[in-house]
Formats: structure tokens, C-alpha cells, sequence
């Protein structure tokens, strides 16, 4: 027995030491990849010498005699600490994610395929300047410069997820720095979907003022009637199967409820106590680790400029310089208009068009899969744009037999000027300067908001469809292709988009809100995206006669729900205090008790609070239950709260009240029995979830913001280490947004907000400050992969200076980029 117990003594120390030796061996191939910031590197196709600085954040501070120098440099770091990211983002752009992670992403890539933006992007680098072209190529030279260290000197792969996935980094190109622009506009896309949405509602419900309710236009002048769209197209069925909408975290479309939005606001000097102007911008997407943004300062020739990149992009998206400060926000501009064009019942690869049949433009397209045959798409195009599947976004729900839907949008410009745009604003000096830049800017569409050290502005950037005032369904709802006044006819000049310059009030901004009030074909959009967050921003802005950098960071932090504040009382207006003492451990003194805590409450969307959890989860079980017998399945496509809806309903507009009515029950329901069923839905919802002490809640329990790895994220036992969770405050309408899934499980999740916050005080520029949401390392074994996280959650920031000398003084470490000798 003694023997025995040796043995297995040794065999267990054996194995210990074995697994404490695989350990070792992993993190030391891993940790190779970790980039060595303190360095001098001899690289090729380098002019003069370039110095980066990396501050105590892991800020880069870039320095070169030349432009193409300072571009070079900021390709070498973002390959340094991104080169994953950006490995993943190229490929993606390219619809060659297969390649490397096999079927799970050929959904993906077929669509990319189908798109064909990055052939778009090749195109497009024919129409840049001189100029833009000498940056992208430095740039370019700058990424491929690591790649040659890398493989040179044997640093693991770049990155610890090559290890993982056989995923070689090919060359960087110029090309690819458009795609990925082009990328972006994918992802904060959102007209299509509701384009799609809109047409299916409008097939369920007979009635079209009910359709009004449900999909509420922004308030404002009011909109024609527009055709049902079983008007327009008599064979499409009225309740078509739905396909689950699943994608890869990979994958740039989102649904409408999930794309772009930001906040950016700005103050004139009469609106400063510091004399100065300001600006405050939160652009927000969809949060992941790393964050999608990576914070540098350039120092051009023109002088210096710092602020927020995104991997792969040699250009300061918004940020400041030392006399011009720019931001960036969603302008829901509708660039999109999706298309049922009829096929030729004797020749399907003929399409009709206003002159008749014409054939299908096609190429064959090879998708390469991971441990499978190769796929072949064939790739079609009309006049109108790409032929998409009848998968993406339920398209083949309102696709008539012997029709396929295309799409027209901006974004498949194959003259996109845009990155031109970007760099030139860099080198602006004024607002008239920084408008007259962005006139070459293309898509996604923005508006930018500008300060310089007198004046403020609000421009819409971005080409904007110009479409005839008899278009049938104005571009809101699938239109035929076939028909000309439907069609497109070019793009709107850049002087009639929407602006604002030294407005009289001193005050600006945009939430994503509505920002002008224009009949169809000049309208900008009937979708925004925000009604609420907007009286929010009105009260605080306007509650100040003047601002301060201080002030302004607090309404970037604020997380006091107008939502809340406006639609608590209606639901619950003939609930609250009523009723007789109820026994505890009941369901009615649960009620009383949600009910008593909700009155007393200010709104406030605290992580530490009980009711915004009582609240949001007593929301959704409410739109649920209005909608759930009228749209049927339908219904699920509907998972974030629509306030609007809420608000017609329980204040009857134009009889918005028959949604409390389930018309399938004898009795009839009353919009007070609704709130109540609901609060009692969402109760047993929270007991069965959290428990029923409703004091020991926390909404930071549920709102967890979840900075995942897009493909380790669920990986087990790795997940642990790439996935930074945080509890949050605020909600999907907060102006501190954190937008939730929607979704079970964890429908209260953050996952969507604000990845990068800045604000700007042009009386004293280098008092200016910002943050990221996660770090600016890629690599999760570094402590620079997750370090601006916490202060990120806390409502912290960095400082945000062009002094050189502040930057050296606590440098992480200084990388020398020398010419290589011939």
C-alpha cells in the first residue's frame, strides 16, 4: 500500500510539473508577441527617422520630419499592439473569414462577397489625391515594417491568437485602409433592416395608423400617407417564415437597433466661462476587446493632432488639434434603398428595368473554407445595386416568387473619397476650413461637429441620394426596381446638407436626434435615432448660462432617464398607492412594494439601484404583451422598448389604446390591466432571475458591459482571460448610452455604447481630456490590454495634451524607427 501511495505521489508531482511546464511554454510563446516598446528598429522603406513616444497610458506620440514619416509611424504602432484586430477586421472586408475560421462564417463572407466593397475599395484609390495616396502607402509600409520584424526576428506570430488559428498576415495594402471604412459603414448601417421591418409590419396589420404606433415617426411636421406595401406588391405573403437572425461576433451587420449613434455637443466662447470654446464627443458602437478605437497623437507638418484612430486607419476620426476640435455622430441620413426587381419569367438571369430586360452583371466568386470544398457564389448586380439573399435580414419574407431584392447605397461608391476627407481635416485650421475638407467625404454619413477657438458648427458629411419626389414608398419601405422615378438619380450637392454655424444661442449638438424638418425627396431621414436622450441634453445644456469642460463631462456621464421620468407615470397612473394591504410573501405586496420603490425613484439609471432594473424589465414585459397578439412572431423582431409606442398608446393618440385589447380574449382589456400584468410579468421574471429581496437589486448586476473577444470571447477557460465585464450604469436611453441586447438570455446586457469619450476646452487645449473603453493593447497578456477599463467604467478620463515634454516625462518607452542601411 505504502509503494503504491508513492507512486501515485510521483505520478501526481510528475503531472504538476508537466502542466506547470506546458503552462510555461504557452505563455512564453504567447508573451513573444508582446511588442518591445523601449527600441531602436531598423526598417525599410522609411525616409527619416521616427520617433514614438508612449505616454503613461500607452499613447502614442508620434514624430517625423514629413507627413509620410508620421504615417509610417502610426502604422507601425497600430500593428504593434492591433495587429489581430486588424488581421480579423481586413479579412473580413475581403469575406475571407473561412479561410480561417471554417463554416461558421460563410454566412459572412457570402454577404461581404455579395457586396463587393473591398473590389470597390481597389477602385476607389484611383480617385484619391496625390496626397492621400503618399499617406495610405506610407502607412501601409509602416504596418508591413512590424510584419517584417515579426518575422525577422521570430516575435510569436504578432499576436497569441495566431497560435490559435492559421491565419497569415498578408502585406497591408492602401486598399485596405478604405475597406475598412467601408467596413465601418456596415456596421452602423440600419436603413435596410427597417426598411424590411417596416415592410413586414405593414403586412401583418390591416390597419395603417396602428402601423403608425408601432414604427412612430421622430416628433415633427407630420408625413403623407405612403402605400401599403401590399399595394405595391400584391403576391407577397402576409405572413412569411422567419429566419432567426444569428451572426458571428464577427460580423459587421447589426440590426437597427444595434447600429450607429453618439453624442457630441459644443459651446461657443459666450457660452464658456473660460472664454473658450468646447467640445464634448461620444461616438458609440458596439463594445468588444479591444475596443475598436486606439487613441494617438500625430505630429504633422501642420501641426500636431491627437485623438481617436481606429486600427488600420491612418487618420485621427475625431479628436482635436491645437486650434480645431471635430466630433463625430450618427446623421441617420437614409443612404440605403432596397429594391424588388422582377425577373424575366423566360430568362431568369435577365431583370426588368425601366427600357425592359436587361441581364444581370456577374462574376463568379470563390469562398475558401476551413476543412470543407470550396464555395462558388455568383455575384449579380443591376443598375440598382448587389442582389442580396433572401437570409440577409429577412428579405425573402417580402420578396414576391420570380423577384430578388438589391440594395443601392452610398457605400458602394467606387470613387470613396472619404479617407481624402478625413486627412484633410487633420490639417484644418478653422471651421470654414474643416467644412470645406469634408466635402469630399462620401460614407459612412456623419455629422460633424467642429470648433475652433471662436466659432462652433454642425455639418451633415456624406453624399446623400438624390431621389425623385415620386418615389412611391419615399425610400421607408422595399420600392420596384423597374420603375424609374424609384430609382436614384445621382447624389445631392454638399451644400445642401444640413448645417449649423455659430448658432445665436451659443449651443449645439446632436444625440442622433432629428435634426431638420424637410418634406420628402430633401428630408435627410424618416429613421432617427434618438427621441429621447435629446430632452435630456436640452435640460442640462440649458440649465447653465455657461459651461465648463467639468460640466460638459457630466452631461457626457449622466445617467438620469427622461424615458423613465416620462412614462412612469402614464403606465402606472392607476396603480400607484391603490389597492389594500397585501399579505407578505404574496404577489400583490410584491407589486406594491415594485410600485412603492418606482415612486419614489428620480430616474437615475444607477448601477447600484434596485428600480431601473424593476423598471426596464416591467417595460419589456409590457411591449410584449401589447404587441405579441397582433404581430405573432413578428413580434420578437421588436426586442428594444420603443418609448414613442409606449407613450401613443397610453395616451390614446389616434386610438393607439386598441393595442391593450387582446383582440383574440372575450373579455376586453384595458391599458391599466396591461401595466399591471406586465409589472407582475417582470416580477416573477426578477424573482426567478435575482430573487425577491427587490431592496438587495442592483442594475449593475443585469447591465454588465460585456468588452468581449470577437473569437476567443467563448472559448472556455480562455474566455476568462480575454473578456473584460464591468457593471454599468445608464440605459439604452441615457446620454451615458449603454444600449442593451434585447434579447434572452441577458437581455439587459451592455453591449453597445460609448467605446471612446472626449471633451475638448479650447481656453486651455492641453487641459483637454479622453479615454478608451478597454486599453490599447490587443495582446491579453498585456497590462495595457484592460488598464483604461476601470476608468473607463468610473467615469475617468486621461489627459489629452500635445505637449511633448508631458508625454516623455513618464513614457512607457520611446521606439526609434531608423532607415534601414542599403
Amino acid at each position: 500500500m505504502a509503494l503504491i501511495f508513492r507512486w501515485l505521489i510521483r505520478l501526481t508531482a510528475t503531472l504538476i510539473i508537466l502542466g506547470v511546464v506546458v503552462v510555461a511554454m504557452v505563455y512564453w510563446l504567447a508573451s513573444r508577441s508582446l511588442p518591445e516598446y523601449n527600441a531602436e528598429v531598423e526598417v525599410p522603406n522609411l525616409e527619416h527617422p521616427v520617433e514614438i513616444v508612449r505616454d503613461n497610458a500607452n499613447v502614442p506620440h508620434i514624430f517625423g520630419p514629413k507627413d509620410e514619416d508620421v504615417f509610417f509611424g502610426l502604422g507601425f504602432a497600430h500593428a504593434q499592439d492591433r495587429m489581430w484586430q486588424m488581421t480579423t477586421m481586413r479579412r473580413t472586408a475581403q469575406g475571407r473569414l473561412s479561410e480561417v475560421f471554417g463554416a461558421s462564417t460563410l454566412d459572412t463572407d457570402k454577404l461581404l462577397r455579395r457586396f463587393d466593397i473591398y473590389a470597390l475599395s481597389v477602385a476607389s484609390m484611383e480617385a484619391l489625391s496625390p496626397e492621400t495616396q503618399s499617406a495610405l502607402r506610407a502607412y501601409s509600409a509602416g504596418v508591413n515594417a512590424r510584419l517584417d520584424q515579426i518575422n525577422t526576428q521570430a516575435l510569436g506570430r504578432g499576436a497569441p491568437e495566431m497560435f490559435l488559428f492559421n491565419a497569415p498576415m498578408a502585406p497591408w495594402r492602401p486598399a485596405d485602409s478604405i475597406a475598412i471604412v467601408k467596413l465601418m459603414g456596415l456596421q452602423l448601417s440600419g436603413h435596410l433592416d427597417a426598411e424590411v421591418i417596416r415592410a413586414r409590419t405593414s403586412l401583418a396589420l390591416p390597419d395603417d395608423t396602428r402601423l403608425r404606433d408601432i414604427l412612430p415617426d421622430a416628433p415633427g411636421a407630420g408625413v403623407a400617407a405612403l402605400p401599403k406595401y401590399a399595394s405595391l406588391f400584391p403576391q407577397a405573403p402576409q405572413y412569411a417564415e422567419t429566419t432567426p437572425y444569428v451572426t458571428h461576433p464577427l460580423s459587421p451587420f447589426k440590426r437597427t437597433a444595434l447600429a450607429g449613434a453618439s453624442n457630441a455637443w459644443a459651446a461657443a466662447p459666450s457660452r464658456s466661462a473660460s472664454g473658450g470654446t468646447l467640445l464634448a464627443n461620444d461616438p458609440h458602437l458596439g463594445l468588444t476587446a479591444p475596443a475598436i478605437w486606439y487613441l494617438a497623437r500625430l505630429e504633422l507638418e501642420t501641426g500636431g493632432v491627437i485623438g481617436a484612430t481606429m486600427p488600420g486607419v491612418p487618420v485621427i476620426l475625431t479628436g482635436r488639434s491645437a486650434e480645431l476640435g471635430w466630433g463625430l455622430t450618427s446623421s441617420y441620413l437614409d443612404d440605403q434603398d432596397v429594391y424588388i426587381e422582377e425577373l424575366n419569367p423566360a430568362n431568369r438571369e435577365e431583370y426588368r428595368t425601366p427600357d425592359g430586360f436587361k441581364k444581370f452583371r456577374t462574376r463568379a466568386s470563390i469562398i475558401t473554407v476551413k476543412d470543407l470544398d470550396p464555395v462558388t457564389l455568383t455575384l449579380r448586380w443591376t443598375d440598382n445595386g448587389p442582389v442580396l439573399p433572401g437570409s440577409h435580414y429577412n428579405l425573402g419574407a417580402i420578396t414576391p416568387p420570380g423577384h430578388v431584392a438589391s440594395v443601392a447605397w452610398t457605400v458602394l461608391s467606387q470613387r470613396d473619397t472619404t479617407l481624402q476627407a478625413a486627412i484633410e481635416l487633420m490639417n484644418a485650421k478653422t471651421v470654414a476650413d474643416g467644412i470645406s475638407a469634408a466635402a469630399n467625404y462620401i460614407a459612412p454619413s456623419q455629422n460633424l461637429t467642429l470648433v475652433d477657438r471662436e466659432t462652433i458648427a454642425l455639418k451633415m458629411i456624406g453624399a446623400a441620394p438624390k431621389r425623385d419626389a415620386a418615389h412611391q414608398s419615399q425610400g421607408r419601405m422595399p420600392s420596384p426596381g423597374w420603375i424609374a422615378t424609384n430609382r436614384w438619380q445621382g447624389t445631392l450637392p454638399f451644400t445642401s446638407n444640413p448645417g449649423f454655424v455659430a448658432p445665436s444661442g451659443g449651443i449645439l449638438g446632436n444625440t442622433n436626434n432629428k435634426t431638420v424638418d424637410r418634406p420628402f425627396p430633401n428630408h435627410v431621414s424618416f429613421l432617427w435615432g434618438d427621441t429621447q436622450r435629446v430632452q435630456r441634453w436640452q435640460r442640462l445644456m440649458q440649465g447653465r448660462k455657461v459651461h465648463t469642460r467639468d460640466s460638459f463631462i457630466e452631461a457626457q456621464l449622466d445617467t438620469v432617464s427622461y424615458t423613465a421620468r416620462s412614462l412612469l407615470p402614464l403606465i402606472g397612473a392607476e396603480l400607484w398607492f391603490t389597492g389594500e394591504a397585501a399579505p407578505a410573501g404574496t404577489s400583490d405586496a410584491l407589486r406594491q412594494n415594485a410600485l412603492g420603490l418606482l415612486a419614489g425613484w428620480s430616474g437615475e439609471m444607477n448601477e447600484h439601484l434596485p428600480e431601473p432594473l424593476i423598471y426596464a424589465t416591467w417595460l419589456r414585459a409590457l411591449q410584449a404583451r401589447l404587441i405579441q397578439d397582433e404581430l405573432g412572431p413578428l413580434a420578437a423582431e421588436f426586442d428594444h422598448v420603443e418609448p414613442l409606442f409606449i407613450e401613443r398608446v397610453f395616451r390614446n393618440v389616434q386610438g393607439a389604446s386598441a393595442w391593450c385589447d387582446v383582440f383574440q380574449s372575450a373579455p376586453t382589456e384595458t391599458c391599466a390591466d396591461m401595466a399591471r400584468l406586465a409589472l407582475d410579468d417582470a416580477l416573477l421574471t426578477i424573482s426567478n432571475t435575482y430573487g425577491t429581496s427587490l431592496e438587495s437589486l442592483r442594475w449593475g448586476d443585469a447591465h454588465q458591459a460585456t468588452h468581449d473577444h470577437p473569437v476567443l470571447g467563448n472559448v472556455p477557460v480562455l474566455r476568462y482571460f480575454v473578456n473584460i465585464r464591468q457593471s454599468t450604469s445608464g440605459g439604452d436611453n441615457t446620454l451615458m448610452r449603454g444600449r442593451t441586447k434585447g434579447t434572452d438570455p441577458d437581455p439587459f446586457h451592455n453591449v453597445h455604447g460609448a467605446g471612446y469619450r472626449g471633451v475638448y476646452d479650447f481656453a486651455d487645449p492641453d487641459s483637454s481630456v479622453f479615454v478608451l473603453s478597454t486599453g490599447q493593447s490587443g495582446h491579453f497578456l498585456s497590462r495595457h490590454y484592460d488598464d483604461l477599463a476601470q476608468l473607463w467604467r468610473r467615469g475617468e478620463y486621461i489627459p489629452m495634451s500635445l505637449d511633448q515634454e508631458l508625454a516623455r516625462a513618464a513614457a512607457v518607452g520611446v521606439t526609434l524607427l531608423v532607415p534601414q542601411a542599403q
